[in-house]
Formats: C-alpha cells, sequence, structure tokens
C-alpha cells in the first residue's frame, strides 16, 4: 500500500478576550439578531496584549501538539504557516514559531491563500511526507484578523476573530490520511476581498494609511455568491472522484465563513447537519484556522478509519478541498 500523510494529532489555542454582538453593537451600526441570522455568528476571540501577533498563537498551538503528540521539538522536519496576518513579510511566521518552540533550524515557510490556507498547506505538507523524505511535518493555520479589520466598518468587523490550529502529518502504510485533494484560484476576484495597502504595488505611506488601505475590504454579495457555489463544487467534485455518497462521510469539515456556505455545502454533498463540524458562532472566521480549530474542537467525535471531506474558499479567489480518512 503507498505510503499517505496522515494527521497524528491537533491542538488548537484561542485568545481568551472574547467579543460578543452585544459589545459590537456598542461598536457599530449592528446588532446580534441580524448577524447571527445572516452568519450565524455570535461571538469571536480577540488577542490582546503589546507585541502579540500570529506567531504567539501558532507557536501555542504548535507546543501544546507536540506536549500531545509526545513529540520532542527535535524530531520535528519541517513546519508550514498558513496565513494572510504574518508578524512581517518576513522573516517568516513559520520561522518565528521554530524559534518560539525551540523546533530549531530545521526548513520552515508560510503559504498565502487567505481562508483556503490550511488546505494548501496541508496538501504541500503531505508531499514532503508521501515521497518518503520527512516523516513529522506540521501544518498550522493561523490568524489574528482583529490586526486587519477596520473597527468602522460594520460589513467586516462582524465576521471575523483571532486563533490558531496545528497538525502534526506523519507516514502511514494502514490506508489511511490524506486520500486526495484538490485546489482552485481566480484572480478575477481580487477587488471583492482585499486588503490594498503594505505591499509592493502600494506600499506604507500616510496617504494609504490615511485612505484605510491596510484593512481587509470585502463586496459581500459578490464573494458570497462565488464562494456558495465554488466550496459546494469543490466538496462535490472530490467526493465524485473517489465514489463517495452522503453515507460514506463521518464529517464535513467546512471553513467557518457564514453558516449559510456551510449549509448549502452539505446540501449539495447530501449530508446531514449532524455530520457538519461548526464552530462559528463561538469564533466566527478565523481564515486559515477555521478548518484545524474545527478538528480541535470535534477530535472525540472522530474514529479510525472515519471519511472526512475538508473544503473551504478564500479571497484570491482561492478555494479547494481534501479527503482525509482519519487514521486514529
Amino acid at each position: 500500500m503507498s505510503l499517505k500523510a496522515a494527521i497524528t494529532g491537533v491542538h488548537g489555542y484561542l485568545p481568551e478576550d472574547v467579543l460578543t454582538n452585544a459589545d459590537l453593537e456598542k461598536l457599530v451600526d449592528t446588532n446580534n439578531e441580524w448577524i447571527v441570522s445572516r452568519t450565524g455568528i455570535k461571538e469571536r476571540r480577540i488577542l490582546k496584549g503589546e507585541g502579540l501577533g500570529t506567531s504567539y498563537m501558532a507557536a501555542e498551538a504548535v507546543r501544546g501538539l507536540l506536549k500531545k503528540t509526545n513529540t520532542d521539538a527535535s524530531e520535528v522536519d519541517l513546519v508550514i504557516v498558513a496565513t494572510v496576518t504574518p508578524d512581517y513579510f518576513f522573516p517568516s511566521t513559520a520561522n518565528l514559531v521554530c524559534t518560539q518552540t525551540g523546533i530549531g533550524s530545521i526548513g520552515s515557510f508560510d503559504i498565502m491563500a487567505a481562508c483556503s490556507g490550511f488546505i494548501y498547506a496541508l496538501s504541500t505538507g503531505s508531499q514532503f511526507i508521501e515521497t518518503g523524505k520527512y516523516k513529522k511535518v506540521i501544518v498550522v493555520g493561523a490568524d489574528k484578523m482583529s490586526a486587519i479589520v477596520d473597527w468602522k466598518d460594520r460589513t467586516t468587523c462582524i465576521l471575523f476573530g483571532d486563533g490558531a490550529g496545528a497538525v502534526m502529518l506523519e507516514p502511514n502504510e494502514e490506508g489511511c490520511g490524506l486520500m486526495d485533494f484538490r485546489l482552485h484560484s481566480d484572480g478575477t476576484g481580487e477587488n471583492h476581498l482585499i486588503m490594498k495597502g503594505g505591499g509592493s504595488k502600494i506600499p506604507a505611506s500616510l496617504e494609504s494609511v490615511a485612505a484605510d488601505l491596510h484593512y481587509i475590504r470585502q463586496e459581500g454579495q459578490a464573494v458570497f455568491k462565488f464562494a456558495v457555489t465554488k466550496m459546494a463544487d469543490a466538496a462535490a467534485d472530490i467526493m465524485e472522484a473517489n465514489n463517495l455518497n452522503g453515507d460514506d462521510i463521518a464529517f464535513l469539515v467546512p471553513h467557518q465563513a457564514n453558516k449559510r456556505i456551510i449549509d448549502a455545502t452539505a446540501r449539495r454533498m447530501d449530508i446531514g447537519s449532524e455530520k457538519v463540524m461548526m464552530n462559528i458562532d463561538r469564533y466566527g472566521n478565523t481564515t486559515a484556522a477555521t478548518i484545524p480549530l474545527c478538528l480541535f474542537d470535534f477530535e472525540s467525535k472522530l474514529k479510525k478509519g472515519d471519511n472526512i471531506v475538508l473544503a473551504a474558499f478564500g479571497g484570491g479567489f482561492t478555494w479547494g478541498s481534501a479527503y482525509i480518512k482519519w487514521a486514529y
């Protein structure tokens, strides 16, 4: 049987500070009923503290993962961090995580694919295992979205939260692990979901800051329409390719952007809500962290051999899916 990259452990980190819909009512013109009915979100976590960036949360998740899997930091071969809110452009957040956790001078890098980042990073990390090159690869999804949200913009500030999730990938010869994946992108979505300032095209300047270009901007309707179609397509496509029907699936692990998008994906897969991992009500959209945080929250419900489908959609646009046979 060919070598597969299996998830052998998962751990998450969420900041202590909770921002409820009631709190948001004091900041912008919105209300709890409006937010819940349109998104399913009731509260989200916010990372507070001087000088704390995404690497802090990612490192916390990785430390927990190492402890939980009984792994010494020196045993790790590679670290990949999916994020759109790196501490800096460089050094990479993955570099910082390796140092903060004592993992040391191994290879590490970031992947930027917005909300699809974890699926991109997972499929990338799996290749190093499947070739036999590496034995232990850590894949992290982490974002401090509160750092790039405009707290005056009621269309976006209600959606996002902060958090991190990490998984350990190891070789598996029992037929468990990442069985298949699909990755897609479409740059025509550029202006529908974007942070315009701070890159090489519009470097940081007094003008860019004054024009609020360093915040996330989203055209809600355009993004929703595209996301509903593409996330469902990606999930249905991977099921069809692997001869799976709704009865075969133990869980759908969807990106947590909007409950209506998640519901549409589940309907397309012909599965009931009891098979859908959902924590959007408590954490909001933590971008690259949503899928590993779902796995962390629902870990006790997973059994060895369970078929699970991961599906995500993000700015760019990016979207994708993965089919995993759970290994423990």
